[in-house]
């Protein structure tokens, strides 16, 4: 964007980022890509993107989106790579079909052609990742792309009750355009739905909370079968603070993750320069971590050179002493980091990486660069540990795949699913209240779910709404939301909120009119307060015990 005078100020990078990702998606290569000439980051991205290649081709990379649309076009120009590859997929099956994208769907269309022998899986009313290229037609069109196919609706649910499907039903059958279909069980109707009307999002929290803690209590159940789905992540603040006010154990799914904190990424990118000197990237980011006064007008004058002598940046760090723009001293400490990072980098082996890699950060003196910039104990520990973690990490992974490699433990790192912190808390045991957006829940299930939150302009969501009238991907979420829930499911909304501390009244979600309300219990009802306090909550929970 510097080379291009695109202000990162004016012009998001992680936009410019998303719409190159998108583009690829759909299989637009910078050539095809024609900007609307009144979209600024269209044209910013139409800037970028070429370069954007040339660097990715410099450095010996791809990125994600590469993986299928190179895919594709390889298999589009070399007849003899696709009837290969054709011979060995004779067999295709595919899971979640309705969340493929463009060139998902154009590289199993082409590996099935020869043989037509092609299986999908999936559920076109849980299509709900449209945000992130996801097609839904894909799924609708299988059909007609695939004459002669035979279609088998697996309608009986093993989950959720009568009265929740019945639910979901009632709502998902409002989208004009899905595959007829209707869950049903055998396991009987089960408990009406719940139905919370707050009178602010405080109240709401504390109604839901006073519920957890009834339902804990008089069904013995562990608080990890327990959940609150709501549409925005900032919607679960007020729940954070209840759930803190009463002691209850929560985790929040969908927060920063471990490798997305600032000290973790600097330590991955070490690894990552160790595994490829072409990674300008990551070399950029270590370059001056831990500090080596190596400013962001040498890094520009690295850069420079590097580029107009169309030399990899590594290696221009390496020939420093050519740079005449430099003084001696900058020379001296670029050179010194060279030096040290080509001695490192000569001497990794795929034995004992988390040894080595624990050598190289005590060597660089990375504890002490953290206490000298933070100025404050406990938040140096806690990021140390971090970087402790990030070690232990990397030899865990080695003593666990006896050919391991850094390269595949990185590969790994980068695939990570968001969701797996959830099922590692599971599996070690956390047993805590799970707070999530409805997009995270997918797949997921739980006992009791508290679908939150259900009003005009939240679910389903003002931007939704103003993108597509029908909101049938907002539908689609909602009924996902619903059937998470194996036995229970509370449904809450508020009459008002506040919006930069203004409070302004709010209208019940129309999703909420399509359920029918011979399934709603219209228990809890809030007063209108702003806000339950933390004794009043108590009492009123000990005096149900005590009616009970």
């Amino acid at each position: 964007m510097r080379e291009r005078d695109i202000d990162p100020k004016k012009i998001d990078p992680d936009q410019i980022l998303w719409k190159i990702s998108g583009l690829k998606n759909r299989l637009i290569g910078p050539k095809e890509f024609t900007p609307d000439r009144n979209d600024p980051l269209e044209i910013a991205t139409a800037a970028v993107y070429p370069r954007y290649q040339e660097l990715l081709k410099g450095f010996n990379a791809i990125d994600f989106d590469d993986i299928i649309m190179l895919s594709v076009r390889l298999l589009q120009t070399t007849q003899a790579i696709l009837s290969y590859w054709q011979e060995h997929f004779r067999y295709i099956m595919v899971d979640e079909y309705q969340d493929t994208n463009a060139s998902q769907y154009l590289l199993i269309s082409l590996l099935a052609q020869k043989h037509g022998n092609i299986c999908v899986v999936g559920d076109d009313d849980q299509s709900i990742y449209g945000w992130r290229g996801a097609e839904v037609q894909n799924i609708l069109n299988f059909a007609t792309d695939h004459p002669g196919c035979v279609t088998i609706k697996l309608e009986q649910n093993y989950r959720s009750t009568g009265a929740i499907l019945e639910a979901a039903n009632s709502v998902i059958k409002n989208n004009p355009v899905r595959t007829d279909k209707a869950l049903w069980t055998s396991g009987g109707t089960g408990r009406e739905i719940e139905l919370i009307v707050a009178g602010s999002e405080e109240e709401e929290a504390a109604l839901v909370v006073e519920q957890i803690m009834l339902e804990q209590y008089r069904e013995k159940l562990r608080w990890s079968d327990l959940a609150i789905l709501y549409r925005s992540n900032a919607q679960s603040r007020a729940f954070e603070e209840k759930l803190r006010l009463e002691r209850i154990p929560y985790v929040v799914i969908g927060g920063q993750q471990f490798y997305e904190r600032k000290e973790v990424k600097d330590a991955i990118a070490y690894l990552k320069v160790i595994d490829n000197p072409s990674d300008e990237a990551s070399l950029l980011r270590i370059i001056n971590f831990p500090r080596r006064g190596i400013g962001d007008t040498t890094l520009i004058k690295l850069n420079q050179w590097s580029m107009n002598r169309d030399v990899p940046l590594f290696e221009a760090l390496g020939r420093v002493n050519e740079i005449e723009e430099l003084s001696p001293s900058c020379r001296k400490t670029v050179l010194g980091f060279h030096s040290m990072m080509k001695e490192v980098i000569a001497g990794f082996t795929s034995h004992n990486m988390g040894a080595q890699v624990n050598a190289l950060f005590n060597r660089l003196r990375i504890e002490d660069e953290l206490y000298r910039t933070l100025n404050d104990a406990k938040q140096s520990r806690k990021r140390i540990e971090n970087i402790e973690q990030v070690v232990n990490s990397l030899a865990a992974y080695e003593a666990q795949n006896p050919k391991a490699t850094l390269s595949a433990f990185l590969e790994r790192i980068s695939l990570m699913d968001e969701d797996k912190p959830a099922e590692d808390g599971k599996e070690h045991g956390t047993n805590a209240v799970t707070l999530m957006s409805l997009h995270s829940s997918k797949g997921l299930e739980f006992s009791h779910v508290w679908l939150v939150g259900m009003e005009e302009n939240l679910l389903p969501h003002k931007r939704s709404i103003e993108e597509d009238p029908t909101v049938a991907e907002e539908r689609r979420l909602c009924y996902v939301g619903i059937t998470r829930a194996r036995k229970y499911l509370t449904i809450s909304r508020c009459m008002t909120r506040r919006k930069y501390g203004a409070v302004e009244g709010q209208k019940p979600s129309r999703f909420l009119a399509e359920i029918p309300e011979h399934l709603l219990n219209g228990a809890a009802e809030g007063t209108g307060d702003d806000m339950a306090e933390p004794a009043d909550l108590a009492a009123d929970f000990f005096a149900r015990m005590l009616a009970e």
